[in-house]
């Protein structure tokens, strides 16, 4: 199953307010060897959202989506979903518990309309200050506050989808000295067929004096190890001299060594 993200807020487009969701959601994956596939950055606009969820509702994929499910006028995700899964809004029996309690009679007018969501939908438990997110299927509206979001997106990776989850993505980057892309295209294929459960990259430098190109592998930590061994014995076989850059494991850098 493929993983996105939608990170719904016009202050993050205007710039008075910067994302964190991203790179902490690629962290959170990270640790349960599952990859995020693609993100949208999107604006308080409910056509806009309804259009991105219908699309995404039509395929079989995890989405989180961060932002837009408070009782505002902006807040316009709740409303965006159920249009778009097809749905009525309904007022979610439980969730209006949860406001009521949390509130008492300052849950109205406005407050008790967080508990409004779309028909079938399930609770996300809010850690911070349990006003809850919810599910839809597989996609999964989460507050824009990372605070509250972050938990919740691992409590629904635990609930949900634990069955995927592998052992912690690491990624090994090897800088090819005196190679472009070219030179290369044989050696990536060959890897590709022999490793075929890890992803490769390749980045090419820009710099004319001397070309450059950095080698990504990611994956296992155990598969890493192996096919970056194999990558690098090829690489010396063929007369290029490399650097281990970077190593990535759990935040752990290593130093460069070179070949």
């Amino acid at each position: 199953m493929r993983f996105g993200l939608i990170i719904i807020g016009s202050e993050l487009l205007t710039g008075k307010r910067r994302d964190g969701h991203l790179a902490h959601a690629i962290e959170i994956l990270g640790e349960r060897g599952l990859d995020l596939s693609w993100c949208k950055l999107l604006t308080d606009d409910a056509d806009l959202i309804t259009a991105e969820l219908r699309h995404s509702f039509m395929d079989r994929q995890v989405v989180f989506s961060f932002g837009g499910i408070g009782s505002t006028p902006d807040d316009v995700t709740r409303q965006s979903a159920a249009r778009a899964a097809g749905v009525p809004l309904v007022r979610h029996p439980e969730a209006r518990a949860i406001i009521e309690q949390r509130f008492g009679e300052a849950a109205y007018p406005h407050r008790i309309r967080m508990a409004d969501l779309p028909e079938h939908s399930r609770l996300v438990p809010n850690p911070v200050n349990q006003i809850p997110g919810f599910s839809l299927g597989d996609h999964h509206f989460l507050p824009g506050f990372p605070e509250m979001a972050w938990p919740m997106m691992e409590w629904v990776l635990a609930q949900r989808y634990a069955a995927l989850f592998k052992g912690a993505s690491e990624e090994v980057l090897l800088r090819v000295l005196g190679a472009g892309e070219g030179q290369l295209v044989a050696l990536m294929e060959a890897f590709v067929v022999r490793f075929p459960e890890l992803h490769l990259s390749s980045l090419p430098s820009m710099k004319a004096s001397q070309p450059e190109t950095e080698l990504g592998v990611r994956g296992e930590a155990s598969a890493v190890t192996a096919a970056v061994a194999w990558l690098g014995n090829e690489l010396q076989q063929g007369g290029f001299q490399w650097q281990r850059r970077v190593f990535c494991s759990a935040g752990r850098r290593l130093p460069e060594r070179t070949r």
